[in-house]
């Protein structure tokens, strides 16, 4: 797989996918964030499928297109962009701080340590989780409806798919 440059005549439509994808998933705001300047970003294809699978911002890792849900999936640098951009508690999952060190270690966020959430979120949605002073701990997935989360006493609210070690 290479790199190809997303400024280039060839890789317009490519560069429109990706932002129509973004403010689908994510909104305008974010899109802006990330895809205001073309020049920045990269994309790698895959070998067999010609798809795209990887978006890069100032060659770091931006996006993994999942192949399975046509989704984004979000990587630390694009979770610690977002942070420092965007207020919470857009896209984010505050928790007590008493878990922090859990989570970063990559375990689940339970219902019970949850202390607000962006109430735009659905199930199956990435989200960023932070803790009360807006750290980066690890992105993962949601797993049930937003007012299920706060109501609840026990059981796993957000699987950790990467921890912030």
């Amino acid at each position: 797989m290479r790199l190809e440059d997303i400024s280039s005549n060839t890789n317009i439509i490519a560069f429109r996918k990706v932002r129509s994808l973004s403010d689908f998933i994510f909104g305008n705001e974010i899109t802006n964030l990330f895809f205001n300047d073309k020049s920045n970003c990269k994309i790698e294809r895959s070998k067999k499928t010609k798809k795209i699978k990887f978006i890069y911002h100032n060659n770091n890792l931006l996006f993994i297109l999942r192949p399975t849900s046509g989704y984004y999936a979000l990587t630390l640098y694009s979770a610690q962009k977002i942070i420092d951009h965007i207020p919470p508690p857009k896209l984010r999952a505050i928790v007590q701080n008493d878990v922090s060190e859990f989570i970063k270690k990559g375990r689940n966020v339970f219902c019970k340590h949850l202390i607000k959430i962006d109430e735009n979120l659905r199930p199956n949605d990435e989200v960023i989780v932070v803790n009360e002073n807006d750290k980066l701990l690890g992105i993962g997935k949601l797993k049930l409806p937003v007012e299920y989360l706060l109501s609840f006493d026990k059981g796993v609210g957000i699987k950790i798919r990467k921890g912030n070690k």
